[in-house]
């Protein structure tokens, strides 16, 4: 059962009326329902289907290709493909043998298809270009979990495939929403806040939430799956940069260097701290990162583009270095540390990068979908030799501030969210306000802003509303995450 992905389904199914021959590229990362998605689009009916595998040399990649063309009906053929050009000039007598109709040829794992100096990339752009393109019966989907080879080699070609394709999609990570909904399907009933706390540790991949199972708890089923030996993601870690990259090893260093910066790296910081080079290859590894949705790169409100930060933002990557590298737990671990003080401090992080891949839905609760916004991170670290703006008068000044999300609107309003997770109404004391305040004004002091500045609560739970409580312009709570 295919779970939401409407407009992604639309376009597949789209293309078998369009009067013309249609060229589709999906990707997205690892595990993130790519070919589920193509499949049940298609109601598995395909002209011809093959996978490439992964690190096989071309000829057994062509080996593998001649036997699915066999498989689909295909006689009378070399005996040995001995290249990518006897292997797409195959193809294309085997379609024309087809009957009257759309015919739908699906690639899968297309980067795979691609080993070094096979020559497999200017044939599939002579087999699109000088031949199905000047069809119109050809409905041709090309799908991978190697994220930076799909853009750079087929979205963002520049040679013969540039521009193209016919559509692009870019698959996304489920919402909380598509995640209950998922669960729904399945028969496990959880409710909104167990949602929640499964989404921080597998964030929105439909297959990490494919594999619990009924009749266990949330925490039960996490030290099955992850801390168990005999686990589905007990090696994902490893599993998961290896699809994505050929060479995983300068990825998994970026990566390793963000997530002991809660708030993020600049790319002077990154290149300082991991003896990294500023060049254009770590340009393109950090792309390959966000367009993997592994980081974001954001800016910083008033600071120049070389001042963006990247910030770890994939759930999994976090708790695997939060709770996994470098050490193994028994299997009941999950079960014995929820409820710990460092359980809590990490619920405070990971509630607040569920918010920041939830952007959308705190607009829609705020009641400003429809207005044009910026979103950004923002802190204010003074300089030593500077005098710190006044926060109030007879105060003690503060050491700085900190907004993880600030929404920048059109209308004349900054809005500055703070979220918080809490069991139970989260209750604003007076030192808190405080501090609430005290941010605002150094915020209004550094960035000069001319526009109104409100302070937004983001929490789980709700508001417990008092006398503290009235400062705050808007709230918006876990159910409203599930919009």
């Amino acid at each position: 059962m295919l779970i939401g992905r409407d407009n992604e389904r639309k376009i597949l199914q789209a293309a078998l009326t369009d009067e013309y021959s249609q060229f589709i590229a999906v990707y997205g990362r690892r595990r993130i329902g790519k070919t589920f998605l193509i499949r049940e689009s298609y109601d598995y009916h395909f002209t011809f289907q093959f996978t490439g595998a992964a690190k096989t040399p071309a000829r057994k990649q062509l080996a593998r290709f001649r036997m699915a063309l066999k498989e689909h009906g295909l006689t009378d053929m070399p005996p040995v493909f001995s290249n990518w050009i006897v292997a797409f000039s195959e193809l294309k007598r085997f379609i024309t043998l087809q009957p009257e109709g759309k015919k739908i040829i699906f690639l899968d794992e297309l980067p795979w298809m691609d080993a070094p100096r096979s020559g497999f990339l200017s044939e599939l752009e002579s087999f699109w270009n000088g031949w199905a393109s000047a069809r119109k019966d050809i409905v041709f989907v090309v799908c991978g979990s190697a994220t930076s080879w799909m853009v750079k080699k087929i979205i963002k070609n520049k040679g013969g495939l540039h521009n193209r394709l016919t559509h692009r999609i870019a698959l996304k990570p489920f919402s909380l929403r598509l995640c209950e909904e998922l669960m729904a399907s399945r028969g496990i009933e959880m409710t909104r806040k167990q949602i929640l706390n499964g989404y921080m540790i597998f964030g929105g991949v439909p297959y990490y939430w494919s594999l619990l199972q009924k009749g266990a708890s949330l925490s039960q089923e996490v030290d099955r799956l992850i801390f168990s030996k005999e686990g589905d993601m007990y090696d994902e870690f490893s599993m998961l940069y290896a699809a994505l990259f050929k060479k995983p090893e300068p990825y998994i260093k970026i990566i390793s260097l963000l997530a002991g910066k809660k708030e993020g790296m600049t790319r002077l910081k990154l290149i300082e701290e991991g003896g990294l080079e500023d060049n254009g290859k770590l340009t393109d590894l950090l792309n390959d990162l966000e367009w993997c949705g592994f980081i974001r790169g954001y800016s910083v409100i008033g600071k120049r583009t070389k001042d963006e930060i990247f910030q770890l933002i994939d759930h999994y990557t976090l708790f695997y270095y939060e709770y996994i590298h470098g050490k193994r737990h028994g299997i009941n671990f999950w079960q014995a540390t929820e409820g710990t003080p460092r359980y809590y401090d990490w619920c405070g992080r990971a509630f607040e990068r569920v918010c920041l891949w939830h952007i959308d839905q705190i607009k829609q609760k705020l009641g400003i979908s429809g207005i044009l916004t910026e979103e950004y991170a923002w802190r204010y670290i003074p300089k030593k030799k500077d005098e710190e703006p006044a926060v109030a008068k007879g105060k003690r000044k503060k050491e700085g501030a900190q907004v993880d999300l600030l929404i920048d609107r059109s209308d004349g309003i900054i809005d500055l969210c703070e979220m918080k997770y809490h069991e139970g109404k989260f209750t604003i004391s007076e030192s808190y306000q405080e501090d609430l305040n005290n941010r605002k004004n150094i915020f209004k002091e550094a960035s000069k802003t001319p526009k109104a500045v409100h302070n937004i609560m983001v929490t789980t739970d709700g508001l417990a509303h008092n006398a503290y409580s009235k400062e705050i312009q808007n709230e918006v709570c876990l159910e409203d995450l599930f919009l």
